[in-house]
């Protein structure tokens, strides 16, 4: 009897045990509110690192261009001059160390909305840059040649879309080691390339993180 009791309470303790580390596992979440600061990433770049770097790279570029590029559209849209430039933006290139996921799709996203709200830019919709990307197969990289701005640009008029410039954008990192600890610097780059002139026009933004092991790697390394 001793030894059933015994037996019996190991068990109901490993089912408490269990049912409590079950409940400490249980994922909660809340939605933020404005007020709210985004979540810093442990170990990669998240929504505190983009968001920043999109928002300042952009009001850069745009007040680069508004002062250096021409007021009046290469482009005729039916016939008739269209007073805002239009843009294909062929996508966002990851050159960094890190896989960036999902964000790759909401930085894309971020950038085409905030230059598609200044005036002197018409953003043609990513479907139909896509889908004539896809038809011409042609990569970022390659659009630099003639040859292929006129490929992707001929693909884009059938659809009725001409383009006066195309929007590059790419991500690189650099990482600093010390024992165990590092700083990452990353970079947003965004370039706008003219297709009739040539001419390009580039801007950036840098954002430095640290990355600790240790409770007190802040201090040690920046000392605050």
């Amino acid at each position: 009897m001793a030894r059933f009791w015994i037996v019996f309470s190991l068990i109901c303790l490993i089912a408490a045990f269990t049912g409590v580390a079950g409940c400490r596992n249980h994922q909660k979440a809340h939605v933020l509110s404005q007020s709210d600061q985004d979540m810093v990433g442990s170990h990669t770049a998240g929504a505190e690192t983009w968001k920043p770097l999109i928002d300042e790279s952009v009001c850069r570029l745009l007040a680069k261009s508004s002062s250096t590029v021409h007021q009046a559209s290469h482009t005729t849209i039916n016939g008739e001059g269209s007073a805002a430039r239009s843009v294909c933006f062929v996508g966002v290139e990851n050159r960094s160390s890190e896989e960036i996921g999902d964000f790759k799709e909401q930085i894309y996203e971020h950038i085409d909305s905030l230059i598609s709200q200044d005036p002197q830019f018409r953003m043609i919709s990513r479907r139909y840059v896509e889908a004539a990307m896809s038809e011409c197969r042609c990569r970022p990289e390659t659009l630099v040649l003639p040859a292929k701005q006129r490929e992707l640009q001929l693909a884009l008029e059938r659809s009725e879309q001409p383009f006066d410039y195309l929007l590059f954008a790419s991500i690189t990192s650099g990482t600093t080691n010390s024992n165990g600890d590092y700083q990452r610097d990353y970079l947003l780059t965004l370039e706008l390339l003219d297709i009739h002139t040539g001419d390009s026009q580039k801007d950036s933004a840098m954002l430095r993180k640290g990355y600790h092991k240790g409770v007190f790697g802040k201090l040690k390394h920046y000392n605050d």
